[in-house]
């Protein structure tokens, strides 16, 4: 039976009937909002990418090669400033307005930017990356509308279908570069234009779909199922039976539609959450570890991955840049994610630490075979690869061990604590890399990369080969 564990705690009352009919009528109110997430995430991930493949290289023709990584920067900064407009809407009026919202402000910057390569105003095209990011800011999003109406044991799989919904559109998207510069070429505008227009089409697309047809909303509905359950009377003979789980559940909710009204949440997103959240991983060396290998992870897959087509551009003329540049990045992309579910089971298997050395010695690696590939396509494919699959393990191995290191009281504030630090890094990766790429070249870049990943091992060797889990911190 659905959602047992509500009704096995609750079956005690008789007034709990309207909550459990209420819960027989989400679960074909969670297929309809799963598939409608599935389709928008295919589209917006289309939408994020296409313009992600072809714009350091626009940015480079537009203003040099030492600003494209500042646009790329720029859109990773717009995403996380985004969230926090985009969030107060999702808790004043619900998940669609806000993925409505952003997908509509990630297609205002297509727009600018598109305008920007007519005009060649680089203001403007530093506007357009910026507000671009909440084509991003809306992909990251759903995943949490996914797991709203949930069940308990399902919500992980759900999620993850919503994850791996992005990961179709984002290896897909690069190949469609070409095909759409050509047909935006056709209406006059300049080269590498096209793909930020096609951009703005499939972010419009995303947005009107959700607007028509994301009803009822997930988020509103599992407040609505909240508040019925919680006027149902407390079981009053079996909780003396486990007197600590009271205490506990409120801070890790059995289900995520409780979280909204849940009084400590919002202070968790101040300031003071922040700090607090800043103390405990200061103090606990596999928290410190796992931020470090996130962010270390991803600042280093930017530098590399961004400053990559503009290092293609080099050695490709404009009939087949695009064509090459959708082909090495989707290989990198799948590198990313086709292999997360066995680099999630390796972490449980041999320990969070050793998933995280591995992660380390596959970036090195992709460094080393990318940095020596010279304008060898093929090699520079492979490197791509391993560098995707580097990430895959630094950021799963350590978000996994930062989880598990901390008291659930604070773990959404040192989860949230890691991913600010996680787009910090990354943001300021983008950045100097277009900087690095422009004074020393691609291979100095990638040997500085290299020597930024190197203090990870002894950081995850101070934890030792494995490491275990430490429920409650």
């Amino acid at each position: 039976m659905p959602f047992t564990p509500y009704l096995r705690e609750s079956s005690v009352t008789t007034e709990l009937t309207a909550p459990a009919r209420i819960r027989s009528d989400v679960a074909p109110i969670q297929r309809r909002t799963l598939g409608l997430l599935f389709g928008t995430q295919i589209i917006g991930g289309i939408g994020v990418t296409i313009g992600i493949a072809v714009g350091a290289l626009l940015a480079a023709r537009i203003a040099g090669t030492a600003v494209a990584g500042l646009t790329q920067s720029a859109t990773v900064v717009g995403a996380a400033l985004l969230a926090i407009p985009i969030t107060r809407i999702t808790n004043g009026h619900g998940r669609r307005p806000g993925l409505v919202v952003a997908y509509l402000v990630g297609a205002v910057g297509a727009a600018l930017v598109v305008l920007a390569a007519v005009t060649r105003i680089v203001p403007l095209l530093f506007l357009g990356s910026l507000l671009f990011g909440g084509g991003t800011a809306a992909n990251l999003q759903a995943r949490y509308a996914a797991v709203d109406l949930a069940e308990p044991a399902r919500r992980g799989r759900q999620l993850a279908l919503i994850v791996w919904a992005t990961t179709i559109g984002a290896v897909a998207a690069p190949n469609f570069a070409g095909l759409a510069d050509a047909v935006a070429g056709g209406w006059g505008l300049p080269p590498l234009a096209g793909p930020f227009a096609f951009s703005a089409v499939a972010f419009v697309l995303a947005a009107g779909v959700l607007f028509a047809l994301l009803r009822p909303d997930p988020l509103r509905t599992a407040r609505r199922l909240s508040v019925a359950e919680s006027m149902t009377p407390p079981r009053p003979a079996a909780e003396s039976t486990t007197p600590s789980r009271p205490a506990a559940e409120p801070m890790t909710p059995p289900h995520p539609e409780a979280e909204p009204m849940t009084p400590p949440r919002p202070a968790a997103r101040r300031g003071a959450g922040m700090r607090a959240a800043w103390q405990v991983v200061r103090d606990r060396p596999a928290a410190r570890l796992g931020v470090a290998a996130v962010a270390v992870g991803h600042a280093v897959m930017v530098a590399v991955m961004s400053m990559t087509p503009v290092r293609l551009g080099e050695s490709h003329g404009d009939a087949d840049v695009l064509r090459v540049v959708g082909i090495v990045l989707s290989l990198h992309i799948a590198g990313m994610y086709a292999l997360s579910p066995l680099v999630g089971w390796l972490a449980d298997r041999l320990g969070r630490p050793a998933v995280i050395l591995g992660g380390v010695g596959l970036l090195l690696a992709a460094c080393a075979v990318a940095g020596t590939a010279g304008h060898h396509t093929p090699q520079l494919s492979v490197g791509l690869v391993l560098l995707g699959l580097g990430w895959s393990g630094t950021m799963v191995g350590g978000s996994t061990l930062l989880s598990e290191s901390v008291p659930a009281s604070v773990r959404p504030s040192v989860q949230g604590f890691s991913d600010l630090t996680m787009g910090l890094a990354g943001a300021g990766a983008a950045a100097v890399s277009g900087f690095v790429m422009r004074a020393a070249g691609y291979p100095v870049l990638t040997l500085l990369a290299a020597i930024v990943v190197v203090p990870l091992v002894a950081l995850a060797l101070r934890r030792g080969p494995t490491g275990g889990a430490r429920p409650g911190g």
